[in-house]
């Protein structure tokens, strides 16, 4: 709560909102050039979470499953049924199953590091994770392609069939820069956007809550439950856009692999 507090208010006793800098906090300490701050903690936190959640939810599979196992198995086959097989169908589902289900429940493990106290910021806030998962998810659906149809796969994407051949002057650079260079860059800004701006409002809502109760006090207080109870709302909010954005960034990915096994490549 000091933290709120300092956050919210200067020595003038003004209010001081969120600013950029929350995704950028002070190095902790270097290794061998590498900087080690307190976003890369909570990634290594929500990393360590998530590989004991399944962990222990798969070492002692039971054909009756207890509580827990069933969470895990409902999560597993949420992204097998609804995001793998209802896209690519069984076979290419299994294939692709790892990488959807890593990437789904990566993208949603750090999105909720966002709303835990004493954590406060996602994982995906800060560029690097959102990047890797799109990065991830481009050459997969290159290498989806390639594999499908060696021969027809970069044509067929830049040259589309049944177009006339004078037309292809404008079709393929257009098809080259939404199919090769803004897909990886809109996955990437749809994750970290979303992220970056569920945080600063949560900030604002509950720094402007210190504010009024801790600085401005008096009759101010009541403005700051107002601005708590905004707060608490979009925090409940916040998990659902975690959710819905892991799958959503989960599902295009899929959505791509399927365009790149397509039978017309």
């Amino acid at each position: 709560m000091n933290l709120l507090v300092q956050a919210a208010s200067s020595d003038d006793g003004s209010f001081h909102g969120p600013s950029i800098n929350e995704f950028f906090p002070p190095t902790l300490f270097t290794i061998g050039g590498l900087e080690f701050n307190r976003i890369f903690f909570i990634r290594l936190f929500a990393t360590l979470v998530l590989l004991l959640v399944f962990w222990f939810g798969t070492r002692r599979m039971k054909l009756i499953p207890g509580r827990f196992q069933s969470v895990v198995e409902m999560g597993l086959d949420f992204v097998r049924v609804n995001i793998a097989e209802d896209l690519l169908g069984k076979k290419d589902g299994r294939r692709w199953l790892p990488l959807l289900t890593t990437i789904f429940f990566m993208a949603l493990f750090f999105n909720l590091t966002g709303i835990i106290p004493f954590l406060n910021i996602a994982g995906t806030s800060v560029i690097g994770v959102p990047l890797v998962l799109a990065v991830s998810a481009y050459f997969a659906f290159i290498y989806a392609g390639i594999k499908n149809s060696p021969k027809n796969f970069f044509r067929n994407a830049l040259f589309p069939p049944g177009v006339p051949w004078f037309l292809y002057i404008l079709v393929t650079p257009i098809e080259f820069i939404s199919t090769f260079i803004l897909r990886p860059i809109t996955l990437t800004l749809r994750l970290l956007m979303n992220m970056v701006v569920g945080h600063l409002l949560l900030v604002l809502f509950f720094t402007a809550t210190s504010f009024f109760i801790f600085t401005a006090g008096s009759w101010w207080s009541l403005f700051g439950a107002v601005t708590f109870a905004f707060g608490f709302a979009f925090t409940l909010f916040e998990i659902l856009v975690a959710l819905l954005q892991a799958y959503v960034f989960a599902l295009l990915t899929a959505v791509y692999i399927q365009l790149a096994v397509a039978e017309e490549h």
